[in-house]
């Protein structure tokens, strides 16, 4: 009687062994499809944030801060290039405050009053801007200048503007 417990505990065991075994190595292969699968997606991302640095890269060239050429001439005139996009910023932008349509707009809104939406500037002598009067919109292009007084002009260049349809 005593050796058939101890057969069955030792076949019990074995089943024990076995079963945990499977079950070992079942969570193995699963944690190992994870890892490969997390280890493609950490590469897909790599490349993705690659090309979007590239990307943004490119289009930081045609900006006054990504163009060192252009920072470079206001550092001669010891002026920095953010205070200056700052100030040609407020300027353009107080030029929504005054009565009636801007006056850099070369357009009177035929639905409301034009007004400049947004800037970019493309380095130390133009900045691309939108305008809408709420229905029609266009885009044009100023050209800012400080003259020996640090006084600031602003003068439209081109524009065009786009159907309301």
């Amino acid at each position: 009687m005593k050796n058939k417990i101890i057969l069955y505990l030792f076949i019990f065991s074995v089943l024990m062994l076995l079963f945990m075994y499977m079950n070992q190595k079942r969570i193995y292969e699963d944690q190992e499809s994870k890892i490969n699968d997390l280890k493609e997606n950490v590469a897909f991302y790599k490349g993705l944030n690659e090309s979007l640095t590239n990307e943004t890269f490119d289009l930081n060239y045609f900006t006054l801060m990504g163009n060192d050429n252009a920072m470079t001439y206001f550092e001669n005139y010891g002026l920095e290039a953010d205070f200056m996009q700052q100030m040609v910023s407020e300027q353009i932008y107080a030029q929504n405050r005054v009565e009636g349509d801007n006056p850099l707009i070369p357009y009177v809104g035929m639905e409301g009053k034009m007004k400049i939406n947004k800037i970019r500037f493309l380095n130390h002598r133009w900045v691309i801007a939108d305008f809408t009067d709420g229905r029609y919109w266009g885009e044009m292009i100023l050209e800012y200048n400080l003259d020996e007084n640090e006084d600031l002009t602003l003068k439209t260049i081109a524009s065009l503007l786009y159907s309301g349809d």
